[in-house]
């Protein structure tokens, strides 16, 4: 089961934009039988400093500088007459986490109070203050309860909302990048093996470990450019573990390993986090490119580590 089923009605754009810290993408999709085909794109890089990622703080410094460069952007590829848009924001704007209910809740007001409280605790911030989006995923091996919750503060989401209003943009879906990158390793339920997510930006990586298309762990580490193969290894190392303990391997092999690797932003090599996994769990990961997810781009020219947010988004308009 796909997470995102419950967002994605009624039916997407195929046309997403993707944002980061430094730099900003468009794309529109088709579909072409068994794959998805890129019609038009274009990325830029942004100036330094004028967004800037934070949970509880402004974003935008200048709204109008933004917009002027979408503009100009979607003018440059053809798609300025387009309207209606899905949108990948920018990963320290947004919080996701994957949550688990510790106890059986007696009927649906107890359910939606252990929610907010998880919430709460999970994101530092009361859900009166935040666009929240959650979504069930199968219990854990104890049987417990757990949920995808992906989160912004309503204040961060409004300015982004007025760059979009501000040129005609209507947004019928908005997911932290990291989650429309993610949807391309969640889409093909053919691999029931656990996959990878790194994706990097200025301040650090998310890594999103998956097993088969359902989320197991979301995790944000904020840290140096030279830090962050150390932080990846000990995440590694936290699988592994994690993995020997719940199959009951103690001491042996993992049941479980890490099948597929996709390596997005800039700043992360992928040919050394792929190294990282084969030291760790001593299998090498299958590193996707864009033909291995299924997606047609059509010039050699797009970077599809740095199109990967967009495209994902886009892509959910045929879920």
């Amino acid at each position: 089961m796909n997470p995102f089923k419950k967002l994605i009605e009624p039916r997407l754009p195929g046309a997403a934009v993707g944002i980061s810290d430094d730099g900003l993408g468009v794309v529109t999709l088709e579909r072409r039988r068994d794959l998805f085909a890129v019609r038009r794109a274009g990325y830029t890089s942004l100036p330094e400093g004028l967004i800037r990622p934070h949970f509880d703080e402004p974003n935008i410094t200048d709204t109008a500088e933004l917009a002027g460069i979408m503009a100009e952007l979607v003018t440059s590829t053809g798609m300025l007459k387009r309207h209606r848009w899905s949108a990948a924001l920018p990963e320290l704007a947004t919080r996701t986490t994957v949550i688990t209910l510790e106890g059986v809740p007696n009927g649906r007001g107890e359910l939606e109070e252990m929610l907010k409280w998880k919430t709460e605790r999970a994101l530092g911030a009361p859900p009166a203050d935040l666009r929240v989006a959650r979504e069930r995923l199968r219990p854990d091996a104890q049987g417990r309860a757990r949920y995808l919750i992906s989160a912004m503060r309503l204040s961060v989401l409004a300015e982004y909302e007025a760059v979009f209003a501000g040129l005609g943009w209507h947004t019928g879906l908005i997911l932290p990048r990291h989650m429309g990158e993610a949807s391309w390793l969640m889409r093909d339920g053919a691999f029931p093996t656990d996959a990878l997510l790194v994706s990097a930006f200025n301040e650090g990586f998310t890594a999103v470990l998956l097993r088969g298309t359902q989320p197991l762990l979301v995790r944000n580490v904020q840290c140096d450019e030279e830090d962050r193969h150390d932080e990846l290894y000990r995440l590694i190392l936290f699988y592994r573990d994690r993995i020997a303990q719940a199959s009951g391997a103690e001491g042996g092999a993992p049941t479980e390993t890490i099948e597929r690797l996709l390596v997005t932003g800039s700043g992360f090599d992928a040919r050394s986090a792929s190294a990282i996994i084969e030291e760790t769990l001593s299998v090498a990961p299958r590193m996707l490119r864009a033909e291995d997810v299924r997606l047609a781009l059509p010039s050699p020219d797009l970077d599809f580590s740095l199109l990967a947010a967009p495209t994902g988004v886009a892509a959910l308009a045929w879920n």
